[in-house]
């Protein structure tokens, strides 16, 4: 289990909400609807008063972290060797492009995708004009 969660196989460690914080509140609410074997539709639901865009942030963080976890379990299978495409079944090839490094959509083994994807998920959650850890100070252009 110890390779699983590595963090140089990609495994990040989980995104945290401050104890104490609105969006630590927040947290746990959605937690708790979505532990509780309630109807999704009403567990993503805004609650009342509640501000969405902080809503919606609890969300992706959440999200984020899930994903990471089922993907850090997975990864020691999927190497450069065993998938060298990166792809959605024989029909579909995803390519990478970042206007960075890769200024066209290129064809990359799926670890290498997928490290790259997960570093840019990072990098929108901890930007503050995206994700501000402030409650309540979202940037409208960054919507």
């Amino acid at each position: 289990l110890k390779q699983v969660f590595n963090k140089d196989k990609t495994f990040r460690p989980k995104r945290k909400f401050e104890p104490g914080t609105q969006r630590f509140e927040l947290h746990k609410r959605a937690q708790a609807s979505l532990n509780s074997g309630v109807d999704l539709k009403a567990a993503v639901q805004l609650p009342s008063g509640e501000d969405q865009n902080d809503w919606v942030a609890v969300h992706v963080v959440d999200f984020f972290n899930r994903i990471n976890l089922i993907y850090g379990t997975i990864c020691e299978f999927c190497t450069e060797r065993t998938c060298p495409v990166m792809s959605g079944g024989p029909k579909y090839e995803y390519r990478w492009q970042d206007d960075m490094k890769y200024k066209k959509p290129t064809a990359l083994p799926a670890p290498q995708y997928m490290n790259l994807l997960m570093d840019w998920i990072e990098l929108q959650i901890n930007n503050e004009n995206i994700f501000p850890t402030s409650v309540g100070k979202y940037v409208e252009e960054a919507l």
